[in-house]
């Protein structure tokens, strides 16, 4: 397939073999029990506390076994989060015309279970700025994820998770696809003190239309720095992504779009403090970065990204 000749096409593919070492090493060298290690922030629920308080326990529990990363603007984490998210995104078409996409499929994040969370989201609502051009819903969207593997920074520092994502054609004016549509993904990250990069590799499979849609795969890379440990430097993340895809197939086959990301993330602020005095759950998480297509073929550039987050 021509489009591997690409130099673009092997950074990530380096990317990810190098990460793969990475995180076996450190899954070698971790301590047998470094996966079951309890929350180090939580207090331990009673008997008489709430649902609620023993809910919020065990996700605290869970998410200390990980590392603590913030999560990208573009690429998905492969750390379990619970929070409600919106996005919103300003982008050019080639014929210069504006496009808002409102929400950029973004919704609700829960944990339910111990290694388990569950992506609920909204369908954006795209406006576009051409002439003769029709606004409306995109596709309704869902992602399972499921770690396999967590070390947080005391142990290794590392992560793999695998997702299962889909969407449902309910876009309106041609906003959305004709089909339904899965998509398998691995994903992993590799810290090293105030340094992490993450990758993550997923492939679209049409339920139905599959020789008219093609298959895309994804390879997003991202590398973020923690600017301190303290103070104000800690809420401080700027990062530099790599967001690639291959069309398989399709009328766009053998084609690739990459984009370059560059950003910045702000991050945990604490909104609550209970009487312990330490940072509650509840926070607030915002960024701003633009993707830049690095490709000839794209059917949008310069894409202005403003993020919020609030976990809980």
């Amino acid at each position: 397939m021509r489009f591997f000749q690409s130099t673009t096409a092997l950074i990530p593919a380096l990317i990810f073999s190098v990460l793969t070492v990475c995180v076996g090493l450190s899954a070698y060298a971790a301590p047998a029990g470094a996966d079951d290690v309890s929350a180090q922030s939580s207090s331990q629920p009673t008997p008489q506390s709430s649902w609620i308080a023993r809910y919020q326990a065990r996700v605290t529990a869970t998410q200390n076994q990980q590392p603590h990363w913030i999560t990208p603007l573009v690429t998905i984490t492969p750390r379990l989060e619970q929070e409600f998210r919106t996005d919103f995104v300003h982008s050019y078409t080639t014929a210069g015309y504006g496009l808002w996409n409102y929400d950029n499929g973004k919704g609700l994040e829960l944990i339910p279970f111990r290694r388990i969370e569950l992506l609920f989201n909204t369908p954006p609502f795209l406006n576009h700025l051409a002439p003769n051009t029709n606004d409306g819903f995109g596709d309704l969207s869902f992602l399972g994820k499921f770690r396999i593997f967590a070390r947080n920074e005391q142990s290794g520092n590392a992560i793999v998770t695998a997702f299962f994502g889909g969407s449902i054609p309910t876009g309106k004016n041609g906003n959305g696809s004709c089909c339904a549509i899965v998509s398998p993904t691995l994903a992993m990250g590799k810290g090293w003190g105030l340094f992490d990069i993450t990758t993550t590799a997923s492939g679209t499979l049409p339920v139905t239309n599959a020789n008219g849609l093609g298959h895309t795969v994804l390879w997003n890379t991202v590398a973020q720095y923690q600017v301190g440990h303290t103070g104000w430097q800690r809420l401080f993340w700027p990062e530099l992504e790599t967001n690639a895809n291959f069309f398989l197939g399709g009328t766009n086959d053998g084609k690739v779009t990459t984009y370059m990301t560059p950003g910045v993330l702000i991050g945990r602020l604490p909104l609550t403090h209970p009487a312990s005095g330490k940072p509650g759950r509840l926070g607030l998480t915002f960024g701003v970065g633009e993707q830049i297509a690095v490709t000839q073929f794209h059917a949008l550039n310069h894409n202005l990204i403003l993020t919020a987050r609030l976990p809980f």
